[in-house]
């Protein structure tokens, strides 16, 4: 049964797109005609352009409670709570399996919580809400045998754009991203990485204002991944939402405001990305110098890195007067760096404690 209702949705959904791009076809052979006009509507352009967020700065975009979720009597997440607010990145960490997808999933609406309770833009998730949705899924897809354009159009008229506004927001984004020479290819006949770019674009084209993105860096070369990341961050500026579900610390520790760190299905850190970092903060200085450093009051220890030495503190003795010490001797002091251990080591170290 479960096959059949599958092989009629998968029907309906190529009837539709075939549908959609015969009209398309027809439609542009008749603004090529003379004395045709064409519908012109302001939508997603960007810079300026892109429309400020509906929720008040600050306003609770996402508040989950106490979730659970369980599969074949295995809970994938246990207990998770956690809220994110309009106009912040917020992070979600963790390796791969810890429970990320599954949330996000809940968050979506396309699986339910066993327990707990999901709102999102103030109220439980309805298909009126959808549309001020973007979602980046960890499984990418995309019509392969299609054109960019086309596939770009007809998937924001299915976010209730009209025909200009999805046209227009098309060409705009497609600029943006350096890709509009490639609006006539089909998207077979895209690398990787140009696939994952036109992915994103469709997940923003509505111009939504709650952006979910799991795994977005993935497979993405060190020029587009740096253009993804500027994007995000226009995205913030107008006050939308971002969730970034990602297991690469380092892109999380660049962008996000605040994070939750899952680990086997559980919360293990939440909250300030800086709070964090400051409470796992080591009691210890980098220091390169030219001169010797022996004897400060107050370093117990130093551990030589190579190009610079680290020196382990008392835990009463400040950095400040560490530094004081320094320039009273007159030290030359190249380097002056109180240690702040990275999310990814901060992570390594929570997960030894777990039981």
């Amino acid at each position: 049964m479960d096959t059949i209702i599958i092989a009629v949705v998968a029907i309906g959904v190529t009837v539709s797109l075939r549908s959609y791009l015969q009209r398309r076809r027809r439609d542009r052979a008749e603004r090529s005609s003379p004395g045709s006009s064409e519908e012109v509507t302001t939508t997603l352009g960007w810079d300026s352009r892109l429309s400020p967020t509906k929720m008040l700065p600050g306003e609770k975009t996402i508040e989950v409670c106490r979730v659970h979720k369980s599969f074949g009597g295995k809970e994938v997440v246990d207990d998770i709570s956690f809220e994110v607010r309009s106009g912040e990145i917020f992070g979600m960490v963790g390796p791969n399996g810890a429970g990320k997808t599954t949330t996000i999933r809940m968050l979506m609406d396309i699986i339910k919580p066993d327990s707990g309770g999901v709102k999102i833009l103030g109220e439980s998730l309805r298909e009126s809400t959808k549309d001020r949705i973007g979602y980046l899924p960890e499984e990418r897809g995309l019509y392969r045998r299609i054109t960019v354009a086309e596939s770009l159009e007809y998937l924001a008229r299915l976010k209730s754009l009209t025909p200009g506004a999805a046209k227009s927001g098309t060409d705009n984004l497609l600029h943006r991203v350096g890709m509009f020479q490639n609006k006539d290819k089909k998207i077979e006949q895209l690398s990787r990485g140009m696939g994952q770019i036109i992915q994103f674009v469709t997940t923003i084209i509505h111009d939504p204002d709650l952006v979910i993105l799991d795994e977005p860096f993935a497979g993405l070369d060190p020029v587009n991944r740096e253009m993804l990341k500027e994007l995000i961050r226009e995205l913030r500026q107008h006050g939308k939402t971002i969730i970034l579900s990602t297991h690469q610390m380092n892109e999380v520790e660049e962008l996000c405001d605040r994070i939750l760190m899952i680990n086997k299905g559980k919360t293990v850190l939440y909250g300030e990305l800086s709070e964090i970092r400051s409470r796992f903060r080591n009691n210890s200085i980098f220091l390169e110098c030219e001169g010797s450093f022996d004897g400060l009051a107050g370093v117990t220890g130093e551990k030589n890195h190579g190009k610079f030495v680290e020196l382990f503190l008392d835990g009463k003795t400040s950095s400040r007067e560490v530094l004081a010490q320094l320039l009273a001797r007159d030290i030359t002091v190249d380097r002056f760096e109180v240690s702040t251990p990275s999310l990814n080591e901060i992570f390594i170290q929570v997960v030894k404690e777990e039981p």
